[in-house]
């Protein structure tokens, strides 16, 4: 009961944060199912190749390592609120906003919403 209502809080806020990116190399699964055309399977997939091979450098990688991501999905995502960086906020992987002046991690790809 505890998991689904944290995962409910969690996909309120993120859909209820116009500024909130999701990295994809930190973010867990609720955050990342927070996100627009991610769903369950879609996001075990990303955890466990992330897991098995490490984190993503950049989009077109995303699109090679993990099946169903061709180039348009990761675009979408992208528009959606999903980032592709080295690391996030806590509030970034929780699916919050970011502190106000705050700034991307270096090599960080941020798409606001």
């Amino acid at each position: 009961m505890i998991k689904k209502l944290l995962a409910a809080f969690t996909l309120a806020v993120s859909i209820g944060s116009a500024f909130a990116a999701v990295d994809i190399n930190s973010a867990n699964s609720d955050a990342l199912r927070g996100i627009k055309g991610i769903g369950p399977a879609k996001a075990k997939a990303i955890l466990d190749e992330r897991e098995a091979h490490g984190p993503f450098k950049d989009a077109a990688e995303l699109s090679k390592r993990v099946k169903g991501m061709g180039g348009k999905t990761v675009e979408r995502l992208q528009a959606e609120g999903l980032s592709i960086g080295p690391g996030a906020t806590p509030a970034a992987v929780a699916g919050g906003a970011p502190k106000p002046g705050a700034k991307p991690a270096a090599g960080a790809v941020v798409v606001k919403k």
